[in-house]
Protein backbone atom coordinates (compact mmCIF):
# COMPACT_ATOMS: atom_id res chain seq x y z
CA UNK A 1 0.00 0.00 0.00
CA UNK A 2 1.25 3.24 -1.03
CA UNK A 3 2.23 5.89 1.66
CA UNK A 4 -0.22 8.71 2.25
CA UNK A 5 1.21 12.19 1.75
CA UNK A 6 -0.26 15.71 1.93
CA UNK A 7 0.90 18.16 0.09
CA UNK A 8 2.18 21.96 1.18
CA UNK A 9 2.63 24.61 -1.12
CA UNK A 10 5.01 27.50 -0.62
CA UNK A 11 3.59 30.52 -1.82
CA UNK A 12 6.44 32.85 -1.94
CA UNK A 13 7.98 30.67 -4.96
CA UNK A 14 5.01 28.45 -5.49
CA UNK A 15 7.55 25.61 -5.17
CA UNK A 16 5.41 22.50 -3.47
CA UNK A 17 6.60 19.59 -0.99
CA UNK A 18 5.03 16.27 -0.01
CA UNK A 19 5.28 15.88 3.79
CA UNK A 20 4.34 12.21 5.25
CA UNK A 21 1.13 11.44 6.90
CA UNK A 22 1.17 9.86 10.25
CA UNK A 23 -2.20 7.88 11.13
CA UNK A 24 -3.04 7.16 15.08
CA UNK A 25 -4.82 3.98 16.14
CA UNK A 26 -7.77 6.50 16.68
CA UNK A 27 -8.47 10.43 16.06
CA UNK A 28 -7.51 12.50 13.27
CA UNK A 29 -4.62 12.15 10.57
CA UNK A 30 -1.42 13.61 11.63
CA UNK A 31 0.84 15.48 8.75
CA UNK A 32 4.87 15.34 9.69
CA UNK A 33 6.30 18.81 9.41
CA UNK A 34 9.94 17.69 10.87
CA UNK A 35 11.54 18.53 7.44
CA UNK A 36 9.53 21.69 6.48
CA UNK A 37 12.66 23.73 7.87
CA UNK A 38 15.38 21.45 6.04
CA UNK A 39 13.38 22.11 2.86
CA UNK A 40 12.37 24.83 2.89
CA UNK A 41 14.47 27.22 5.25
CA UNK A 42 10.78 27.85 6.78
CA UNK A 43 9.60 27.22 10.26
CA UNK A 44 5.74 26.20 10.91
CA UNK A 45 3.86 28.85 13.45
CA UNK A 46 1.35 27.49 15.85
CA UNK A 47 0.90 28.98 19.07
CA UNK A 48 0.20 27.33 22.26
CA UNK A 49 0.55 24.15 19.77
CA UNK A 50 -2.82 24.28 19.45
CA UNK A 51 -3.00 22.38 16.05
CA UNK A 52 0.92 20.33 16.59
CA UNK A 53 1.02 16.65 18.14
CA UNK A 54 4.02 17.08 19.62
CA UNK A 55 4.73 13.30 20.62
CA UNK A 56 3.73 10.02 20.00
CA UNK A 57 1.72 8.22 22.88
CA UNK A 58 -0.02 5.26 23.75
CA UNK A 59 -1.43 6.82 27.21
CA UNK A 60 -4.57 8.45 26.96
CA UNK A 61 -7.12 9.77 24.35
CA UNK A 62 -9.46 12.74 23.86
CA UNK A 63 -12.07 13.48 21.20
CA UNK A 64 -13.79 16.27 22.86
CA UNK A 65 -16.39 16.77 19.90
CA UNK A 66 -17.82 13.39 21.13
CA UNK A 67 -16.95 13.95 25.00
CA UNK A 68 -14.39 10.81 24.78
CA UNK A 69 -11.82 10.24 27.30
CA UNK A 70 -10.23 7.23 27.41
CA UNK A 71 -7.28 5.78 29.72
CA UNK A 72 -5.32 3.10 27.47
CA UNK A 73 -8.18 2.60 25.44
CA UNK A 74 -10.70 2.25 28.60
CA UNK A 75 -13.42 4.54 28.81
CA UNK A 76 -13.79 6.74 31.74
CA UNK A 77 -17.04 5.95 32.68
CA UNK A 78 -16.27 2.35 33.46
CA UNK A 79 -12.62 2.62 35.38
CA UNK A 80 -14.87 5.02 37.49
CA UNK A 81 -17.68 2.50 38.23
CA UNK A 82 -15.63 -0.22 38.25
CA UNK A 83 -11.89 0.23 39.16
CA UNK A 84 -9.48 2.38 42.01
CA UNK A 85 -7.05 4.93 41.62
CA UNK A 86 -4.41 2.18 42.36
CA UNK A 87 -5.77 -0.11 39.61
CA UNK A 88 -5.68 2.72 37.20
CA UNK A 89 -2.17 3.97 38.23
CA UNK A 90 -0.70 0.68 36.98
CA UNK A 91 -3.24 0.70 34.16
CA UNK A 92 -1.56 3.91 32.76
CA UNK A 93 2.38 2.43 34.04
CA UNK A 94 2.12 -0.44 32.33
CA UNK A 95 -0.57 -0.34 29.29
CA UNK A 96 -2.56 -2.90 30.32
CA UNK A 97 -5.15 -3.59 34.10
CA UNK A 98 -3.50 -6.05 36.15
CA UNK A 99 -4.24 -9.58 37.20
CA UNK A 100 -5.70 -9.59 41.06
CA UNK A 101 -2.13 -10.70 41.76
CA UNK A 102 -0.47 -7.76 40.25
CA UNK A 103 -3.02 -5.66 41.65
CA UNK A 104 -2.28 -7.02 45.38
CA UNK A 105 1.47 -6.59 44.84
CA UNK A 106 1.28 -2.64 43.22
CA UNK A 107 -1.04 -2.08 46.50
CA UNK A 108 1.48 -3.59 48.54
CA UNK A 109 4.69 -2.12 47.37
CA UNK A 110 2.88 1.56 47.34
CA UNK A 111 1.27 1.02 50.69
CA UNK A 112 5.02 0.48 51.75
CA UNK A 113 6.45 3.60 49.71
CA UNK A 114 4.38 6.30 51.34
CA UNK A 115 6.85 7.31 54.31
CA UNK A 116 9.19 9.95 53.89
CA UNK A 117 12.59 10.82 54.38
CA UNK A 118 12.77 11.65 58.50
CA UNK A 119 15.51 14.49 57.34
CA UNK A 120 12.52 16.07 55.17
CA UNK A 121 10.85 17.29 58.29
CA UNK A 122 13.44 19.93 58.82
CA UNK A 123 12.76 20.73 54.89
CA UNK A 124 9.10 22.18 55.83
CA UNK A 125 10.33 24.04 58.58
CA UNK A 126 12.34 26.25 56.15
CA UNK A 127 9.16 27.40 54.81
CA UNK A 128 7.22 30.02 56.44
CA UNK A 129 4.49 29.16 58.70
CA UNK A 130 2.10 30.83 56.18
CA UNK A 131 3.48 29.23 52.88
CA UNK A 132 0.31 27.88 50.22
CA UNK A 133 0.68 24.48 50.12
CA UNK A 134 1.55 24.41 46.60
CA UNK A 135 4.58 26.16 46.90
CA UNK A 136 5.98 24.02 49.57
CA UNK A 137 4.63 21.02 47.31
CA UNK A 138 7.46 22.37 44.12
CA UNK A 139 9.95 22.94 46.78
CA UNK A 140 9.58 19.56 48.44
CA UNK A 141 8.86 17.15 45.44
CA UNK A 142 12.21 18.88 43.77
CA UNK A 143 14.28 17.78 46.91
CA UNK A 144 13.59 14.08 46.48
CA UNK A 145 16.00 13.70 44.41
CA UNK A 146 18.86 14.62 46.65
CA UNK A 147 17.03 12.01 49.48
CA UNK A 148 16.41 9.25 46.73
CA UNK A 149 19.24 9.51 44.71
CA UNK A 150 19.83 5.64 44.85
CA UNK A 151 17.56 5.46 41.58
CA UNK A 152 18.24 8.01 39.38
CA UNK A 153 19.54 6.24 36.01
CA UNK A 154 16.83 7.31 33.89
CA UNK A 155 18.24 4.78 31.35
CA UNK A 156 17.51 2.16 33.60
CA UNK A 157 14.06 0.81 33.05
CA UNK A 158 14.09 -0.64 36.67
CA UNK A 159 15.35 2.46 38.63
CA UNK A 160 12.59 4.51 36.31
CA UNK A 161 10.00 2.07 37.63
CA UNK A 162 10.72 2.57 41.10
CA UNK A 163 11.43 6.53 41.42
CA UNK A 164 7.99 6.49 39.90
CA UNK A 165 6.34 4.25 42.61
CA UNK A 166 7.83 6.37 44.94
CA UNK A 167 6.22 9.73 43.82
CA UNK A 168 2.53 8.22 43.62
CA UNK A 169 2.97 6.65 47.24
CA UNK A 170 4.95 9.80 48.78
CA UNK A 171 2.46 12.68 47.55
CA UNK A 172 -0.36 12.28 49.61
CA UNK A 173 2.38 12.28 52.60
CA UNK A 174 3.91 15.93 51.02
CA UNK A 175 0.66 16.67 50.42
CA UNK A 176 -0.88 16.48 53.99
CA UNK A 177 2.42 17.45 55.36
CA UNK A 178 2.09 21.16 53.36
CA UNK A 179 -0.82 21.16 54.72
CA UNK A 180 -0.11 20.24 58.35
CA UNK A 181 2.82 22.76 58.01
CA UNK A 182 0.26 25.46 56.70
CA UNK A 183 -1.95 24.84 59.72
CA UNK A 184 0.96 24.20 62.26
CA UNK A 185 -0.16 21.08 63.11
CA UNK A 186 2.09 17.93 63.73
CA UNK A 187 2.81 16.07 60.77
CA UNK A 188 0.73 12.65 60.95
CA UNK A 189 2.88 9.39 59.74
CA UNK A 190 1.06 7.37 57.60
CA UNK A 191 -0.73 4.01 58.15
CA UNK A 192 0.18 0.83 55.69
CA UNK A 193 -3.16 -1.00 56.13
CA UNK A 194 -5.36 1.73 55.10
CA UNK A 195 -6.24 2.13 51.11
CA UNK A 196 -4.58 4.83 49.75
CA UNK A 197 -7.46 7.78 49.96
CA UNK A 198 -8.07 7.17 53.42
CA UNK A 199 -4.53 6.88 54.60
CA UNK A 200 -4.27 10.78 52.71
CA UNK A 201 -7.46 11.85 54.39
CA UNK A 202 -6.61 10.56 58.01
CA UNK A 203 -2.65 12.35 57.44
CA UNK A 204 -4.57 15.49 56.72
CA UNK A 205 -7.00 15.29 59.40
CA UNK A 206 -6.12 13.22 62.57
CA UNK A 207 -4.33 14.89 65.32
CA UNK A 208 -1.58 13.66 68.08
CA UNK A 209 -4.48 14.05 70.28
CA UNK A 210 -7.40 13.03 68.30
CA UNK A 211 -7.82 10.06 65.82
CA UNK A 212 -9.41 10.49 62.71
CA UNK A 213 -12.01 7.96 60.94
CA UNK A 214 -12.35 8.70 57.28
CA UNK A 215 -15.94 8.42 56.11
CA UNK A 216 -16.45 5.21 53.86
CA UNK A 217 -18.34 7.38 51.21
CA UNK A 218 -15.98 10.44 51.61
CA UNK A 219 -13.10 8.34 50.39
CA UNK A 220 -14.86 6.59 48.02
CA UNK A 221 -15.72 10.16 46.20
CA UNK A 222 -12.21 11.35 46.61
CA UNK A 223 -10.80 8.03 44.85
CA UNK A 224 -13.30 8.50 41.78
CA UNK A 225 -11.95 12.32 41.75
CA UNK A 226 -8.33 10.75 41.79
CA UNK A 227 -9.64 8.50 39.03
CA UNK A 228 -10.77 11.55 36.76
CA UNK A 229 -7.48 13.52 37.30
CA UNK A 230 -4.95 10.41 36.66
CA UNK A 231 -4.08 12.36 33.17
CA UNK A 232 -6.03 13.88 30.35
CA UNK A 233 -3.62 13.94 27.57
CA UNK A 234 -1.23 16.37 26.58
CA UNK A 235 -1.87 19.15 28.63
CA UNK A 236 0.30 22.02 30.07
CA UNK A 237 1.29 20.56 33.01
CA UNK A 238 2.49 17.13 31.63
CA UNK A 239 3.80 19.24 28.78
CA UNK A 240 6.03 20.13 30.69
CA UNK A 241 7.18 17.13 32.52
CA UNK A 242 8.23 15.71 29.24
CA UNK A 243 9.73 19.01 27.65
CA UNK A 244 11.70 19.10 31.44
CA UNK A 245 12.33 15.01 31.47
CA UNK A 246 13.60 15.20 27.55
CA UNK A 247 16.27 17.29 28.69
CA UNK A 248 17.28 14.14 31.18
CA UNK A 249 16.22 15.72 34.05
CA UNK A 250 15.88 13.60 37.04
CA UNK A 251 12.12 12.20 37.82
CA UNK A 252 11.84 14.22 40.89
CA UNK A 253 12.64 17.72 39.16
CA UNK A 254 10.48 16.94 36.16
CA UNK A 255 7.39 16.29 38.44
CA UNK A 256 7.73 19.18 40.53
CA UNK A 257 7.91 21.33 36.88
CA UNK A 258 4.59 19.68 36.49
CA UNK A 259 3.33 21.16 39.83
CA UNK A 260 4.62 24.51 38.96
CA UNK A 261 2.66 24.45 35.84
CA UNK A 262 -0.70 23.27 37.12
CA UNK A 263 -0.13 25.62 40.19
CA UNK A 264 -1.28 28.42 36.97
CA UNK A 265 -4.88 29.12 37.58
CA UNK A 266 -5.83 29.21 34.00
CA UNK A 267 -4.53 25.05 34.62
CA UNK A 268 -5.18 24.05 38.16
CA UNK A 269 -6.84 26.66 39.52
CA UNK A 270 -10.54 26.19 38.14
CA UNK A 271 -12.46 24.63 40.57
CA UNK A 272 -10.88 26.85 43.27
CA UNK A 273 -12.31 30.17 40.76
CA UNK A 274 -16.06 28.02 40.88
CA UNK A 275 -15.95 28.38 45.05
CA UNK A 276 -14.86 32.23 44.75
CA UNK A 277 -17.51 33.17 41.97
CA UNK A 278 -20.41 30.99 44.16
CA UNK A 279 -19.28 33.04 46.85
CA UNK A 280 -19.40 35.77 44.77
CA UNK A 281 -22.80 35.28 44.18
CA UNK A 282 -23.64 34.52 47.96
CA UNK A 283 -27.50 33.21 47.68
CA UNK A 284 -29.46 31.53 45.88
CA UNK A 285 -31.80 34.74 45.58
CA UNK A 286 -28.98 36.29 43.80
CA UNK A 287 -28.39 33.28 40.75
CA UNK A 288 -30.96 34.70 38.12
CA UNK A 289 -28.94 38.22 38.31
CA UNK A 290 -25.82 36.88 37.91
CA UNK A 291 -26.82 34.07 34.99
CA UNK A 292 -28.09 37.34 33.01
CA UNK A 293 -24.71 39.20 33.79
CA UNK A 294 -22.83 35.97 32.16
CA UNK A 295 -25.12 36.47 29.43
CA UNK A 296 -24.27 39.86 28.52
CA UNK A 297 -21.37 40.42 26.43
CA UNK A 298 -20.37 44.15 28.24
CA UNK A 299 -20.36 42.60 31.79
CA UNK A 300 -16.80 41.24 32.65
CA UNK A 301 -18.30 38.60 34.90
CA UNK A 302 -18.00 35.05 34.27
CA UNK A 303 -19.42 32.03 35.29
CA UNK A 304 -16.71 29.36 36.47
CA UNK A 305 -16.87 25.89 35.47
CA UNK A 306 -18.81 25.96 33.21
CA UNK A 307 -18.15 24.33 29.58
CA UNK A 308 -14.34 22.97 28.54
CA UNK A 309 -11.50 23.82 26.07
CA UNK A 310 -11.36 20.45 24.65
CA UNK A 311 -14.96 19.26 25.28
CA UNK A 312 -17.77 20.40 22.84
CA UNK A 313 -19.69 18.11 23.38
CA UNK A 314 -19.94 17.37 27.22
CA UNK A 315 -17.54 16.77 29.96
CA UNK A 316 -17.39 13.00 30.10
CA UNK A 317 -16.09 13.29 34.22
CA UNK A 318 -18.62 15.95 34.97
CA UNK A 319 -21.60 13.36 34.25
CA UNK A 320 -19.41 10.60 36.49
CA UNK A 321 -18.96 13.09 39.14
CA UNK A 322 -22.13 15.14 39.33
CA UNK A 323 -23.56 11.57 40.77
CA UNK A 324 -21.09 11.44 43.49
CA UNK A 325 -21.04 15.12 43.99
CA UNK A 326 -24.75 14.26 44.89
CA UNK A 327 -23.81 11.29 46.89
CA UNK A 328 -21.55 13.14 49.12
CA UNK A 329 -23.95 16.23 50.01
CA UNK A 330 -26.37 14.00 50.93
CA UNK A 331 -24.45 12.30 53.19
CA UNK A 332 -23.05 14.79 54.92
CA UNK A 333 -26.32 16.46 55.49
CA UNK A 334 -24.99 19.65 57.72
CA UNK A 335 -22.47 20.22 54.85
CA UNK A 336 -25.21 19.28 52.22
CA UNK A 337 -27.83 22.04 53.34
CA UNK A 338 -25.66 25.03 53.85
CA UNK A 339 -26.56 28.31 51.74
CA UNK A 340 -22.97 27.38 49.28
CA UNK A 341 -24.27 23.88 48.32
CA UNK A 342 -28.20 24.89 47.73
CA UNK A 343 -27.06 27.56 45.52
CA UNK A 344 -24.47 25.55 43.43
CA UNK A 345 -27.21 23.09 42.88
CA UNK A 346 -29.42 26.41 41.77
CA UNK A 347 -27.14 27.11 38.96
CA UNK A 348 -26.31 23.33 37.89
CA UNK A 349 -30.49 23.44 37.55
CA UNK A 350 -30.34 26.44 35.13
CA UNK A 351 -27.49 25.62 32.92
CA UNK A 352 -28.78 22.14 32.11
CA UNK A 353 -32.56 23.40 31.03
CA UNK A 354 -31.37 27.19 29.73
CA UNK A 355 -31.38 27.62 25.72
CA UNK A 356 -28.36 29.91 26.37
CA UNK A 357 -26.49 27.39 27.82
CA UNK A 358 -27.45 24.63 25.84
CA UNK A 359 -26.64 26.82 22.76
CA UNK A 360 -23.42 28.00 23.93
CA UNK A 361 -22.20 24.35 25.44
CA UNK A 362 -21.66 25.77 29.10
CA UNK A 363 -22.47 22.86 30.47
CA UNK A 364 -20.82 22.36 34.26
CA UNK A 365 -17.74 20.82 33.89
CA UNK A 366 -16.18 18.76 36.19
CA UNK A 367 -14.13 21.70 37.96
CA UNK A 368 -17.64 23.21 39.17
CA UNK A 369 -18.39 19.56 40.92
CA UNK A 370 -14.96 18.72 42.25
CA UNK A 371 -14.79 22.09 44.31
CA UNK A 372 -17.94 21.18 45.23
CA UNK A 373 -17.02 17.81 46.95
CA UNK A 374 -13.72 19.14 48.20
CA UNK A 375 -15.74 21.65 50.47
CA UNK A 376 -17.78 19.18 51.33
CA UNK A 377 -15.10 17.32 53.05
CA UNK A 378 -13.76 19.69 54.21
CA UNK A 379 -10.40 20.48 52.28
CA UNK A 380 -9.24 24.02 52.20
CA UNK A 381 -9.29 26.02 49.15
CA UNK A 382 -6.09 26.24 49.01
CA UNK A 383 -5.29 22.35 48.76
CA UNK A 384 -7.57 21.88 45.80
CA UNK A 385 -4.74 22.42 43.32
CA UNK A 386 -2.90 20.18 45.44
CA UNK A 387 -5.40 17.87 45.16
CA UNK A 388 -4.78 17.87 41.52
CA UNK A 389 -1.42 17.21 41.72
CA UNK A 390 -1.55 14.07 43.57
CA UNK A 391 -3.91 12.47 41.22
CA UNK A 392 -2.05 13.78 38.22
CA UNK A 393 1.06 11.93 39.52
CA UNK A 394 -0.17 9.15 37.87
CA UNK A 395 -0.78 10.41 34.65
CA UNK A 396 2.95 12.78 34.77
CA UNK A 397 5.06 9.97 35.19
CA UNK A 398 3.22 7.03 32.92
CA UNK A 399 3.76 10.25 30.56
CA UNK A 400 8.21 10.51 31.88
CA UNK A 401 8.07 6.80 31.61
CA UNK A 402 6.79 6.59 28.29
CA UNK A 403 9.43 9.25 26.87
CA UNK A 404 12.29 8.35 28.35
CA UNK A 405 11.53 4.59 27.55
CA UNK A 406 11.10 6.03 23.25
CA UNK A 407 14.35 5.49 21.59
CA UNK A 408 13.40 8.37 19.04
CA UNK A 409 12.71 10.72 22.12
CA UNK A 410 15.04 14.01 21.66
CA UNK A 411 15.24 16.92 23.44
CA UNK A 412 12.39 19.71 22.97
CA UNK A 413 13.38 22.62 21.27
CA UNK A 414 10.68 24.74 20.28
CA UNK A 415 11.53 27.81 17.58
CA UNK A 416 10.56 30.90 17.38
CA UNK A 417 8.86 33.70 15.03
CA UNK A 418 11.02 36.44 15.85
CA UNK A 419 9.99 39.74 16.15
CA UNK A 420 12.84 42.20 17.49
CA UNK A 421 15.49 44.52 16.51
CA UNK A 422 17.67 43.66 13.62
CA UNK A 423 21.52 43.83 13.59
CA UNK A 424 22.54 47.20 14.67
CA UNK A 425 26.21 48.27 15.89
CA UNK A 426 27.02 49.33 20.02
CA UNK A 427 27.08 52.74 20.47
CA UNK A 428 29.48 54.00 23.00
CA UNK A 429 27.74 55.17 26.20
CA UNK A 430 29.32 59.22 25.76
CA UNK A 431 28.00 58.58 22.11
CA UNK A 432 24.46 58.03 23.28
CA UNK A 433 21.51 60.83 22.98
Amino acid sequence: MEKEHVTLTINSDGSSLELPVLEGSTGPKTFDVTSVYKKTGMFTFDPGFMATASCRSAITYIDGEKGILRYRGYPIEQLAEHSSFLEVSYLLLYGELPSAEELTEFEYIIGHHTMIHESLQMFYRGFRYDAHPMATMVGVVGSLSAFYHDSLDIHNARHREISAHRLIAKMPTIAACSYKRYKGEPFIYPQNNLDYTSNFMRMMFATPCEEFEPNPIAAKALDKLFILHADHEQNASTSTVRIAGSSGANPFACISAGIASLWGPAHGGANEAVLNMLDEIGDVSNVEKYVAKAKDKNDPFRLMGFGHRVYKNHDPRATIIRKVCHEVLEDMTDTGNSPLFELAMKLEEIALKDDYFISHKLYPNVDFYSGIIYRALGIPMNMFTVMFAIARTAGWVAHWMEMIGDPDHRIARPRQLYLGATERPYVPLDKRS
